[in-house]
């Protein structure tokens, strides 16, 4: 008996075509977060470089399939639909969850392919090594609604809608349960590029912690500080889409 690998039309999300681009962004969304929210990062990137946004099980048109509850678990599910498509160059570009998820999916990448991508953004969350103690996944569905309001990081009008808000909670429950159950295990360091992004008011983030992406990498390293909370990309859009469009660009130039 052999393994189906997974579709690639279920996993990856391609809103815009751009044939002539030499480097595919892969975008890795934040516990909760769906392939929509990078919907404005492929308008304004089109057609220089080619956008493909993930779609975790259990959410929007997903939402009958059964949640990924470790990061474990979702990177091997996500490094086997990506697989098809790593024959070129591609970046990754994690919020939240999603750097942890895009750096173990760079990590299989590399010691799989040999190659991993061409870089890694890391926005939004600590460095694999540096681990907090968190427990919002045991919270009741209203300790969650409270966490998510706190942060700021899913549409007012999805909070005020109770039976919205029942359909997406297992997938972020399922989402926190991931990141917060996430142990690094010591290795070999990625040997491309990594751009940490944060913001300097971010209760889940600090300076150190996001400058301790360094240690995860042979080759450079930048850090990049916005003002802002948890989701600072949503208010500094235009500043992160062209520090990924200066980064990339300067590669395959």
């Amino acid at each position: 008996m052999t393994n189906t690998p997974p579709d690639d039309s279920l996993w990856l999300r391609r809103f815009r075509s751009s044939p002539e681009s030499r480097v595919t962004l892969v975008c890795f969304p934040h516990a909760g977060g769906s392939a929509s929210f990078f919907y404005p990062v492929s308008a304004a990137l089109q057609p220089t470089l080619q956008v493909a946004a993930l779609q975790y099980p259990g959410r929007q048109d997903r939402r009958h399939e059964p949640s990924l509850g470790s990061v474990a678990e979702l990177a091997e599910a996500t490094f086997a639909a990506l697989r098809p498509s790593l024959d070129r160059p591609v970046a990754f570009f994690g919020h939240s969850m999603g750097a942890t998820l895009a750096f173990e999916v760079a990590l299989r990448m590399q010691e799989r392919l040999g190659r991993g991508p061409v870089t890694l953004f890391a926005s939004g969350r600590r460095a694999p090594s540096r681990h907090r103690h968190e427990t919002v996944h045991l919270l009741d569905d209203d300790g969650i609604v409270g966490e998510l309001k706190k942060l700021s990081g899913t549409d007012s009008r999805v909070l005020g809608d109770l039976e919205l808000l029942r359909m997406i909670l297992p997938a972020i429950r399922s989402d926190y349960q991931a990141a917060e159950t996430y142990r690094y295990t010591p290795g070999p360091r990625l040997d491309c590029p990594i751009v940490a992004l944060t913001g300097d008011q971010d209760p889940k983030v600090d300076l150190d912690e996001a400058r301790a992406w360094a240690e995860h990498t042979t080759g450079p390293f930048e850090l990049h500080t916005y003002s802002g909370g948890h989701f600072f990309v949503a208010n500094h859009q235009a500043a992160v889409i062209n520090l990924i469009s200066d980064q990339l660009l300067s590669l395959t130039t």
